[in-house]
């Protein structure tokens, strides 16, 4: 017998902007109208949209098409597709460095990620780097010099000189590393451990990484959100249908949610109340009203929905 969901009502919001949650076994985009709480429209994009990601000057959303081998650009604002780059081998993760420069892809099928440089208009390849089996989520640090990459076939962690393209080290993880998340003072990494139960804690502020310990959250503990406050973030345990909150000082759990449908990826509203998640298994975007702790509402979507991104969202 399924789980009963119990909604309650929605707190208000100041959300005005579309929501958008790519549906990876559709190969589409679903525009969430933040205000009705109804999908508005669906976008064609590639096959297999996984994530999604800001052009620097915050006119462009990017949906990387994995297995399209493409990107799609659309208008954080209005929804209107911009353009589409062909060409793009694998596109999985991808992340945009804090100094707008380089534009880094996780090819999650094809054990590389390429790093491009990026004008402000378009990607020229840099290079492309063999990394471990199956390069899953990526994190760059705060000063864009390091690319921290997860291997979630390998089970390992890899460093990336951004500057050089060259591997500085990797370091044994966990079973199937997932997402990575770097405190605000570039000092230590965390990689949610989708194959446990737990997210693995590095100290990478020395020459060499160390594991300094594991922080139990729920199995098939994954995705990363930051809570808009540089102490708290949030992560999403796939498995356990929960959400776990992480005090980035204490490195402990502070707070859990219980969130149905295998939650994975997470967005925030700007004024900090409300988590968007999507639950992969359920074809829901599901909304948690982060002052009550309880479900707000769920939204049907397309199928296998994974990222889910507004522009109407809390720092991260």
């Amino acid at each position: 017998m399924a789980a009963l969901v119990v909604l309650v009502p929605l707190a208000a919001s100041a959300q005005s902007h579309p929501i958008f949650v790519l549906n990876s076994l559709d190969a589409s985009v679903s525009v969430i109208d933040p205000v009705s709480w109804q999908e508005t429209r669906r976008i064609a994009t590639g096959k297999e949209p996984h994530h999604l990601y800001l052009t620097p000057d915050e006119k462009s959303l990017i949906i990387a098409n994995a297995l399209g081998d493409s990107l799609t650009f659309i208008d954080p604002r209005t929804a209107e597709v911009q353009k589409v780059v062909q060409g793009i081998v694998d596109p999985y993760h991808l992340r945009f460095s804090p100094d707008m420069k380089w534009l880094v892809i996780a090819a999650n099928r094809l054990n590389h990620v390429d790093v491009y440089r990026w004008n402000g208009q378009d990607l020229q390849l840099a290079k492309r780097v063999s990394t471990g089996k199956t390069p899953s989520h990526l994190w760059i640090d705060s000063k864009s010099t390091t690319v921290y990459a997860t291997m979630q076939d390998s089970d390992e962690l890899v460093a990336l000189d951004l500057a050089t393209q060259a591997i500085k080290w990797r370091v044994a993880t966990g079973p199937t590393p997932a997402d990575v998340y770097g405190t605000a003072d570039d000092k230590t990494v965390l990689v949610g451990l989708t194959g446990g139960d737990s997210v693995q804690v590095f100290d990478v502020s020395g020459k060499e990484p160390r594991a300094m310990r594991n922080i139990k959250t729920g199995d098939g503990a994954h995705a990363f959100r930051g809570a808009g406050d540089k102490r708290h973030v949030f992560v999403s345990n796939r498995v356990a249908n929960s959400i776990s909150k992480i005090d980035l000082q204490t490195l402990e759990v502070v707070a859990s949610y219980p969130v149905p449908g295998g939650p994975d990826c997470m967005d925030l509203s700007a004024d900090g109340k409300l988590l968007f998640v999507t639950s992969r298994w359920a074809r829901r975007l599901t909304v948690l009203d982060l002052t009550t702790g309880k479900l707000s509402r769920q939204v049907k979507v397309g199928r296998s929905p994974h990222g889910v991104w507004t522009l109407d969202h809390a720092q991260r």
